[in-house]
Formats: structure tokens, C-alpha cells, sequence
């Protein structure tokens, strides 16, 4: 792998294949500096100047994705690394660009279209309101592209600062290396500056509230942190243009939409689709590995205890990673109903996430059929795939349980009588499962995992050690060298540390008082989740959430406020 030492060494890998091949906004040249909520009404992008950080401070680095890119601590310390991070493009040499882009993209949650976000009543004002991008690289042969979250207004922030706060930076931050550290997809983080010399107001909640709802004002240091993934074409991007192209809203809605999709397969499925097969032949292909990618992707994020609390078709990125962590949440006690966001409902709560994948599926899928409408059999290939999915994303599932039980082929009997013992017993969901990979010989060896005492109540007692036997009659533990192995294989499936809410809070309390320890701290432990650590990180952080914290605001719950 070739080392990028120099900032200058950077520039000449920049590559800005997205403004280069689609089409910007026509009145974006007659809009000033574009930050300023209004309807674009075509074009693939608009191009924006981020909104610098003013003194930026250097909170921490992704010391393993710099590793991956090559970047030296000599690149990521220089001058010029740190103001493009920081939001100040101005003056970055060629061949860099010195304006960054946002996109604008539809709404659909849960399958609805929307409308009302958008300022204007019509979809034309909503998109990216405070995530800009400021580079596209080629590195070591893969292409990034790099965005700002929180890097100030587009013409999509709907009147809002276009800044992220501290708080919510230092979350999407750690949880983005967490989660590429489970084997999961995601963007990934860079850099995260914070400035003590601007600060914004934010909803949030009174200390130790129960309130569902955000209940005062606070004033919140601003912050940068830069994510990074191939691409960030989102499902609701696609769906914009595939509503225009079906409602015919402008002369070049049809093309910019077939633009928008060659440029996502390019981007994202360029090794499984060759570039000279007919459009209609692609988007065959297109459809079939994005439903692979997505109902994988939904499965693993059920087996660490994630769940997406909202996850709308803008929050669903089209190459099959996770994407934006606003509201997200990892699962302490378990419940299948558990979601962390107060508005997100039962719809984005834990078990259902792969009925709201399928909603987005379907939002993914109507925003191709405007291209298919010559090709009826192509369209009617794309709808058999549609209506695939839910049995695909159901094998995905019970495939996954069955590697969590170590298992090798799912029982839905054990499986039920299991799930139905864990709800009454109120086990935390990433412990029980980590203790269970060493196939326990009596319930007695799970009750670390157990929140209340109910393992003294003999039924339940009996209960468990009923079903474990049931389970152990599944596994291959006919010697010690087999059980070690069934052992060793589920503890590669069963995290032993997850990244819990009530960590992160006092991650981004202390950086507030300008301590950003914990922040690397976490960092260390959280990017290496399932291995065994030290005594003392055991002691720390592989423990149930105190009772005290349950169903206090902040901690329990969070509102949309980043």
C-alpha cells in the first residue's frame, strides 16, 4: 500500500467523478453562495462552500481507517488536512476543488411518500440541509468520497444552521468505526474537529427527565466530523428523480434519472455488472444485489443489537451500507419493540427492521420502473425480485439465528421457546448472548446477563435449564476440542462489547468540558469488539445498564436533535 505523506500527495489523487459526470443545478450560478432554503428543481447536485469551523480543535482520528488509506500521522497533522476537515476548502490547491456539494433526494417513510418536509409543499427543497461533500480520491485503487456532517447551509436546510452539535458528532464518530469493526458495511469516520467559539441551539432535555419530548433550549458547541463511503447516493436520492421522471416534471427528468443510476452502479457495482450490457439487463442486476446487500445488512445489524430508529429511504444508503447515524440505538434489555428515538414509533423499533428494509426496497425498486416502461418482461423481472424480498431477508434472518445459537440449521420452536425466556427474564441482549457462546452447563452461568433475580423462581430456573439442554442437543460438543470450536465460532458472531448509550454520554459530556479521553478510549475498545480485553475493561464496560438509567431521557431515549 502506498503511504500519502503530504497533503500535496493527496491533491493528486482527488477524482471528482460525481460533479464531473452528472448535471448541476441550472440556477445554482443566479443563487449567491447557495446556502440560503430553496427549490432546486434539477440537476444532480449544487455546489456549496462549507461553512469553515472558526479556531478548529483537533478532537481525535480514525487511527485504523488512516491506516487503511495510507495516511501518515505527518498528512493528517499538516496544516492544510486539517482546515479541508475543518471546513475550509478556499484555498486547497488544484486539481482540488475549492466548492463542495449537496444532493437532494425524496422522503418516503415506511413506504409513504412525503412531502411536507420540504419547505415548499412540493420535494424540490429537501435534501442534504448540513452534510457537504469536499473531495472524491481514487486511494490505493478504491474510490472515497469525503463529507462533511455539520460542514454549514445548503440550499436544503430548511431554514435550520446546517451545523452538527458536539454531541451528536462524537456518536456518529465512534459508532461508524464500531460498526465496520463488527463486519458490518458502513461509511466510515475520518476526522472529528469541534470549535469552542460558535455555538448552536438545540432541543434536548431537562437532567434525569423521563420526557419523551424534548423539554428546553441548550446552547451546544458546533462540530465536524467527516464520514467517508464510496458513495452516498441514498435510496431516497434515486426516488427524487424517479418521481420526476414518472410525473414527468421537467424535459430531462428521465435522463438525469438514468444518469443518477449508471452512476451508482458505477460506483457501487462496477465489479458485478458489466458496463456494456443493455440499461434494462442492469437494472436487473442492480435490483437483485441491493435486495443481497440490504437483507444482509439488516440481519447482522438484528445480531449486535442495533437498530436503525430511523430508517426512511433518505437514511438508506444504496450500496447496501448503514448509513447516517442520527437516532440510532444498541440494544441494552432485550425487546423486540426497542427503539431509541422517541419519534421513530413501532415501525423502526428493533424486529421490525426488516419490514421497514422492505418498505425501502420497494421506494428503491418504483424509482427504476420509469426506465423499464418499453421493457415490459424487464419490468415485470423487477417486480418478481421485489416480491422476493421478504423471503430473502427471512432466510437472511434465521440463517443469523442459527450462527448466534451455533447451530446449524434454525429451529423456529427453539428459537420461540428461547425469545419468549428472554423477555420474561429480562436479559441484556449482548451479554446473554457472549455468555451463551461458552455453552454453559446450568442457567446459573447466564445470570450475568440477567436485570432482575427471576433465575431464583424455580420455574423459571427449570424453564431455562430445559431449553439449554434442548440447545446443547443441536450443537457438535461431543469432546472439549469440538466445544471449543461451536465456542470460538459463536464468539465470532456474538460481540462481547457493543457501543451502549449510556457510554457515549459520557463521551461527549467530558469533550464538552474539553476532555477527549474517553473518546479514545472508546475508540480502542469499540474497534475491537469481540475480542477479550483487560480485567479492568471488563469490568467497565461489559456490564448491564444501571437500573437507574432506564427510561431517562438522553440515555434510555433521543430525540432527532443532532
Amino acid at each position: 500500500m502506498k503511504k500519502i505523506d503530504t497533503f500535496d500527495e493527496l491533491t493528486k489523487l482527488s477524482d471528482y467523478s460525481f460533479v464531473e459526470n452528472l448535471n448541476c443545478d441550472p440556477d445554482a450560478k443566479s443563487n449567491a453562495d447557495n446556502k440560503t432554503p430553496r427549490e432546486v428543481f434539477s440537476g444532480h447536485y449544487v455546489p456549496v462552500e462549507p461553512t469553515a469551523l472558526k479556531e478548529p480543535i483537533y478532537l481525535s482520528h480514525s487511527a485504523n481507517f488512516c491506516e487503511e488509506l495510507g495516511f501518515t500521522q505527518n498528512l493528517i497533522k499538516s496544516e492544510d488536512f486539517i482546515k479541508m476537515f475543518s471546513g475550509d476548502i478556499s484555498n486547497v490547491p488544484k486539481p482540488m476543488k475549492n466548492l463542495g456539494w449537496a444532493t437532494g433526494y425524496a422522503l418516503s417513510i415506511y413506504g409513504t411518500e412525503y412531502y411536507a418536509q420540504c419547505p415548499f409543499q412540493t420535494g424540490n427543497g429537501y435534501g442534504d440541509g448540513r452534510a457537504i461533500s469536499v473531495l472524491e480520491a481514487v486511494i490505493n485503487g478504491k474510490r472515497w468520497e469525503f463529507q462533511l456532517k455539520g460542514g454549514g447551509k445548503t440550499p436544503y436546510c430548511r431554514g435550520a444552521d446546517g451545523r452538527a452539535v458536539l454531541r451528536s458528532s462524537v456518536r456518529e464518530f465512534l459508532a461508524q468505526e464500531h460498526m465496520h469493526s463488527l463486519g458490518i458495511p458502513t461509511s466510515r469516520s475520518l476526522t472529528l474537529f469541534t470549535s469552542k467559539k460558535e455555538q448552536v441551539s438545540r432541543p434536548w432535555f431537562r437532567g434525569n427527565s423521563y420526557s419523551k419530548d424534548p423539554e428546553v433550549m441548550i446552547e451546544e458547541d458546533v462540530a465536524i466530523t467527516t464520514r467517508v463511503a464510496p458513495s452516498f447516493i441514498r435510496v431516497g436520492q434515486l426516488e427524487l428523480f424517479g418521481r420526476r421522471a414518472r410525473k414527468n416534471e421537467h424535459p430531462k427528468a428521465l435522463e438525469e434519472l438514468e444518469m443518477l443510476v449508471l452512476h451508482l452502479i458505477d460506483r457501487e457495482y462496477s465489479e458485478l455488472i458489466n458496463e456494456n450490457l443493455k440499461l434494462e439487463e442492469k437494472l436487473i442486476l442492480l435490483a437483485n444485489e441491493f435486495k443481497n446487500r440490504l437483507t444482509s445488512l439488516v440481519a447482522n445489524w438484528i445480531r449486535v443489537g442495533y437498530c436503525q430508529g430511523n430508517f426512511n429511504s433518505d437514511n438508506c444508503a444504496a450500496g447496501g451500507f448503514t448509513l447516517d447515524y442520527g437516532p440510532f440505538g444498541f440494544i441494552d434489555m432485550f425487546d423486540p419493540k426497542y427503539q431509541s428515538w422517541t419519534g421513530g414509533g413501532l415501525h423502526f423499533s428493533f424486529f421490525n427492521q426488516p419490514q421497514a428494509a422492505y418498505k425501502n426496497f420497494q421506494s428503491f425498486c418504483s424509482a427504476l420502473k420509469p426506465l423499464l416502461n418499453s421493457h415490459p418482461d424487464s419490468l415485470q423481472e423487477l417486480e418478481k425480485i421485489e416480491n422476493s424480498f421478504p423471503l430473502a431477508m427471512q432466510e437472511e434472518i434465521d440463517n443469523m439465528w442459527a450462527k448466534k445459537l451455533g447451530i446449524s440449521k434454525f429451529d423456529l420452536e427453539l428459537f420461540s421457546e428461547l425469545i419468549d425466556l428472554m423477555i420474561e427474564t429480562k436479559v441484556d441482549y449482548t451479554i446473554f448472548f457472549r455468555e451463551l457462546s461458552n455453552i454453559p452447563e446450568n442457567v446459573k452461568a447466564l445470570r450475568k446477563s440477567f436485570y432482575s433475580a427471576d433465575f431464583e423462581n424455580e420455574d423459571i430456573n427449570s424453564r431455562w435449564n430445559n431449553w439449554l439442554e434442548k440447545w446443547k442437543s443441536h450443537l457438535d460438543i461431543s469432546s472439549k476440542k469440538s466445544k471449543e470450536k461451536v465456542s470460538n465460532q459463536m464468539k465470532l458472531t456474538n460481540p462481547k462489547y457493543t457501543l451502549r448509550e449510556w457510554y457515549l454520554v459520557e463521551a461527549y459530556q467530558e469533550a464538552e468540558n474539553e476532555d477527549y479521553k474517553l473518546i479514545e478510549e472508546l475508540q480502542g475498545i469499540m474497534t475491537n469488539p469481540y475480542d477479550e480485553q483487560t480485567k479492568e475493561i471488563e469490568e467497565k464496560y461489559y456490564t448491564k445498564k444501571p437500573l437507574d438509567f432506564f427510561g431517562i431521557a438522553g440515555i434510555s431515549h433521543v430525540s432527532c436533535s443532532s
